[in-house]
């Protein structure tokens, strides 16, 4: 699990089916100081988080669970979600 801020948001009208319905964003992975680490990558926001505001993400296996939730039989196509909304940083 990773920090990141939302950034922006991505509209396609051409996708996987598993990624219908789905809210994509633009997140940019931060460290505790909320200074930016890494590149901006794509996530399904699976916790209706906004522009701006500071989630928590997670990636790989993960993300596909947090996705799918409890209905296994869907499928999930996704390698990061937005699993969480942080309220504050306490340092």
């Amino acid at each position: 699990m990773d920090m990141a801020k939302v950034v922006g948001s991505i509209v396609s009208t051409q996708k996987d089916d598993a990624l219908v319905g789905k809210k994509l964003m633009i997140v940019q992975p931060i460290n505790s100081d909320q200074k930016n680490v890494r590149h901006e990558e794509v996530a399904i926001d699976t916790v209706g988080a906004g522009i701006g505001e500071y989630v928590l993400i997670a990636r790989g296996a993960g993300a596909r669970i947090a996705d799918i939730g409890n209905q296994p039989e869907k499928k999930s196509v996704s390698d990061c979600s937005i699993i969480g909304i942080i309220d504050r940083f306490d340092n």
